[in-house]
């Protein structure tokens, strides 16, 4: 008999973006794949690569008791009707409420793959306190097993989870990011003409939305000629959305041009000279890879996932979280030094195809598969 792999993930369009091509390899290699998820419009799309598809009622920003445990309901019944060798546990719900719901079954394999533990380990105040350490205690209670592998994005988070000692240190493994097909991403010599500035993520103001729409109004009001971009949709599952009545104002005010949702950042980020992501946390954000990947120079935030994914001062740099001057004082940096810009777009490339190769990425995945059987 085939083995089976299951895959729990908040979204179908989130695997997709992210974790597409782990699952084709795992199909190539003889297995039966099915990914448990929430479900927008991409079941039909997943299936047709040969995945079956089970849908959950999971919700990425409510916290109705009953469609919590509905959610953890299902997630016991698709393991209970699979009965998994293998199971992989994406995002901060899956993780938790799937790993707490595995502790009843004998699955001889799980991997959860932590894609940033969010805001809750840094909140302060009593609420945070007491929410950080209800958290901290689901979290010891999904991931304990000595089998178990646990996969983080940065540095930061490998810490805390080691922190909470329930598993050896030897069980974390960081991988940096989803990884990116470096044939898709091709690295163009950038236009001087024209200076593009670009921002590319789902529009949320802890992205760092507000401060890079700020920081080009300081530049231009400056007389800095410089084009400024934004593309991405709103996500109304998420409490941090902008509204469209905040984009519409952005446009008004002509400063920066909104585009939406685009397939094909790879052709984007060519016609751009520098990318932009100011964002308060990361795992490690996909969309600072595919700017490596292209060549070109970066400037995010010093916080956790996002420092990770440059070189500093050698593939981009850094501002100060919510600092909208300091950010304008960076992107300025590199709109004015075009040596130092190309430089970072070359190292950044180097960079891409050093650590951010999609095909090791997904060799490191089988490693710990099979490192699991030991």
């Amino acid at each position: 008999m085939k083995k089976k792999i299951l895959y729990i993930i908040n979204v179908d369009w989130f695997f997709i973006s992210h974790f597409l091509p782990i699952g084709e390899e795992v199909l190539k290699r003889g297995y039966d794949v099915h990914i448990a998820c929430g479900i927008t419009d991409k079941q039909e799309y997943l299936e047709s690569f040969g995945f079956i598809v089970h849908p959950l009622s999971i919700s990425r920003s409510g916290t109705s008791v009953i469609l919590e445990l509905k959610t953890i309901l299902e997630i016991y019944k698709v393991i209970q009707l699979l009965k998994p060798d293998i199971v992989e546990f994406f995002t901060i719900k899956p993780v938790l409420y799937g790993g707490i719901v595995s502790r009843f079954f004998s699955i001889p394999k799980k991997v959860f793959y932590i894609t940033g533990l969010g805001y809750v380990f840094m909140a302060k105040g009593l609420k945070g306190f007491i929410v950080r350490n209800i958290v901290k205690m689901m979290y010891k209670l999904a991931i304990s097993g000595k089998n178990n592998s646990i996969i983080t994005e940065n540095i930061f988070d490998k810490g805390l989870i080691n922190s909470l000692k329930t598993v050896d240190k030897k069980q974390i493994k960081i991988i940096k990011g989803a990884g990116v097909n470096l044939t898709q991403y091709k690295h163009l010599e950038e236009s001087n003409q024209n200076i593009r500035v670009t921002m590319a993520c789902r529009l949320l103001k802890d992205k760092g939305v507000t401060e890079y729409i700020e920081a080009a109004k300081i530049l231009i009001s400056k007389g800095i000629d410089v084009e400024f971009e934004l593309y991405g949709d709103v996500d109304i599952h998420n409490p941090a959305t902008l509204t469209n009545k905040d984009l519409e104002k952005i446009r008004k005010e002509g400063f920066v041009s909104i585009y939406g949702f685009t397939s094909d950042i790879a052709n984007i980020f060519s016609k751009t000279n520098i990318v932009v992501l100011p964002s308060y946390r990361e795992g490690l954000p996909k969309v600072l890879i595919e700017a490596a990947a292209c060549g070109r120079a970066v400037v995010t935030t010093n916080v956790p996932g996002c420092r990770d994914a440059i070189e500093i001062n050698k593939t981009g740099l850094l501002c100060e979280v919510k600092n909208t001057q300091d950010l304008a004082e960076k992107i300025k940096r590199l709109i004015v030094d075009e040596e130092l810009r190309h430089g970072m777009g070359r190292a950044g490339r180097e960079l891409a195809q050093r650590e951010f190769d999609i095909e090791k990425v997904v060799a490191i995945h089988f490693k710990i598969y099979e490192d699991m059987n030991e």
